[in-house]
């Protein structure tokens, strides 16, 4: 059955109205996320660690790859930590991958999961164990591998396909396997998540024969039905598995790109859940994925619909389109700049909850001026990820904010909050109540005592007001406890609301004419810097709009505006 798909309207008006110039606040809250490969040292490591300076020299490779990231802004850091059947870290059940020494199973000295993490944690960026699930090596390298094989110490869980081995998702005991992997991870490493990659059967176009397994346990079902319900076993075995222990860590996977056919769109042959049997929306709607990212290495009506579906099927979750940046290379296809710019834009306003570059290398190789783009005008604040509301409840308001003097310094102060793993954030504005919602406002953030130095104070009546949040390891946020050293509190202004054209007011609702034809309402400031684009709507709440100068115009399917209307809402 085909899917319903947005009207081409909504395609249509979207691409028109983004302005690849606009310069918006972000959203306080998106996945802003790289993967960073090790299978051949493709991102890192280049250097190997065969001595103690050649150990130093591949952890500043890393170290500098997170510099970049982190000035950034970047979040997240999906590091590949199995590559095909071997590991990056001291691991009881698979041996070591050659890309750290250039040697397959050999220790390099050295913890390279455990730095990772430490370095990424000291700037703000979650690390993500990237697990590739089913591959395992090619002929040659399982060959060298002798009794470490994979195929030589699970030969039951195992099947050829045209040039490597790889785990047999028909084997009910291949689920357990891989959540033992993720298992071992979770209980020894601070991870923020587990992100599984290619969770799913081979593509056609891989020789690949699971007929015996098939007759072994198929028993009556459809062959497509009986893969999905595999993978669909494995997914939720590793979830009950991993949520058992640390329930905070963050359970993502990269589905390909396109669900399923669409109404109006065709996947071409090419889709998750009849392809590759991968369910991976229905893995969102049961609750064993907290965060898909769909690997979107498309563009045009193969990249715009299918990120609408995703989006629009999230059942409450985190969607975070990955983007195909290796195709600005030179190497590669080279495509225009624009359709990676486009694309970041577009999955921002659609609603999606972040973007996922694929490879972080052409991220920091400022590939076609892409980072310094990221860093200055798509990320030019830092952003919380997405926090896991379904797991946890937030915690308790922080109480008792006060101002401790020193000689040199003074520190805003705060009763700590009960809870594991609670950190602090501190905002800070020159209007009353502090913003907390506004990325802008943040001054500090993760803090893990009740305490921030602030300088000397100076009580004058410019001084800013500050709010301080406790957040717990899901990412919620307590409410803003309001404190400001100033003598009174200034009382919260009443907001003025003036406007002209077609529009009018009603009880802090701005009404708009009525419309018979399908269209959208596209906002702008006053300098005509695009801000909101949504459908049309004869009521508008004034609450969503801040202070400022707005133009309204309705825009139709074909591109034409018609002027509604100013307002200026002012204190």
């Amino acid at each position: 059955m085909k899917r319903s798909f947005i009207p081409s309207i909504y395609i249509l008006t979207f691409l028109l109205s983004l302005s690849l110039q606009a310069q918006t606040i972000p959203p306080k809250r998106e996945v802003r996320a790289v993967w960073l490969t090790t299978i051949g040292g493709l991102d890192w490591p280049k250097q190997k660690a065969n001595s103690a300076q050649g150990i130093e020299r591949q952890k500043k490779e890393l170290t500098q790859i997170l510099d970049q990231l982190a000035a950034a802004n970047f979040n997240t850091v999906f590091l590949q930590t199995r590559i095909r059947s071997t590991v990056i870290y001291p691991s009881r059940l698979e041996p070591w991958d050659d890309c750290l020494t250039g040697h397959l199973d050999r220790h390099p000295g050295y913890d390279p999961l455990q730095f990772a993490i430490d370095e990424c944690h000291k700037r703000h960026l979650e690390l993500h164990a990237w697990v590739v699930a089913f591959p395992g090596h090619n002929f040659p390298k399982a060959k060298a591998l002798g009794r470490k094989a994979m195929q030589q110490r699970l030969p039951k869980l195992c099947i050829k396909t045209q040039d490597n081995w790889m785990l047999n998702p028909g084997e009910p005991a291949t689920a357990d396997y891989l959540a033992s992997i993720c298992e071992e991870i979770a209980s020894n490493y601070d991870v923020d998540g587990i992100h599984l990659d290619y969770i799913r059967y081979p593509e056609k176009e891989v020789r690949f024969n699971d007929a015996a397994t098939f007759r072994k346990y198929g028993k009556g079902q459809q062959q497509s039905a009986w893969r999905r319900a595999n993978v669909d076993h494995c997914v939720e075995t590793i979830h009950q598995k991993v949520k058992s222990l640390k329930p905070w860590i963050r359970m993502s996977c990269s589905p390909v790109g396109k669900y399923d056919d669409l109404s109006r769109y065709s996947s071409r042959g090419w889709n998750a859940l009849h392809t590759v049997h991968q369910d991976a929306q229905g893995w969102l709607a049961r609750g064993w994925m907290d965060m898909l990212v769909p690997m979107m290495y498309f563009q045009g009506d193969h990249f715009y619909p299918f990120v609408c579906d995703w989006v629009e099927h999230a059942s409450g979750r985190i969607v975070v389109p990955g983007l195909g940046v290796y195709f600005l290379a030179d190497e590669k296809r080279k495509w225009p700049f624009e359709v990676i710019e486009r694309e970041s834009n577009l999955s921002r306003a659609l609603g999606s909850q972040g973007q996922a570059y694929f490879r972080s290398r052409f991220v920091t190789e400022n590939t076609q001026g892409l980072y310094d783009y990221l860093k200055k005008k798509f990320y030019p604040y830092p952003a919380f990820t997405p926090a896991l509301s379904w797991e946890s409840e937030p915690p308790q308001t922080p109480l008792n904010a006060s101002i401790k003097h020193t000689d040199t310094t003074d520190s805003l102060c705060w009763q700590p909050v009960a809870g594991d793993h609670i950190t602090y954030n501190v905002y800070r504005s020159y209007t009353y109540p502090v913003n907390t919602e506004s990325i802008e406002n943040l001054l500090e953030r993760g803090l893990s005592k009740p305490s921030l130095s602030i300088g000397k104070v100076v009580v004058t009546p410019f001084s800013p007001y500050y709010a301080i949040t406790a957040m717990d390891r899901y990412g919620n946020e307590s409410r803003p406890l309001a404190f400001t050293y100033r003598t009174t509190e200034p009382a919260t202004p009443v907001r003025q609301t003036i406007c002209s054209g077609l529009l009018a007011i009603s009880n802090d609702t701005l009404l708009l004419p009525r419309r018979n034809r399908e269209e959208l309402i596209y906002v702008t400031d006053a300098t005509e810097r695009h801000l909101l684009t949504t459908p049309y709507t004869e009521k508008m709440p004034l609450s969503q709009f801040p202070n400022g100068l707005y133009i309204l115009r309705s825009l139709q399917e074909k591109g034409r505006d018609h002027f509604l209307g100013r307002i200026l809402i002012r204190q």
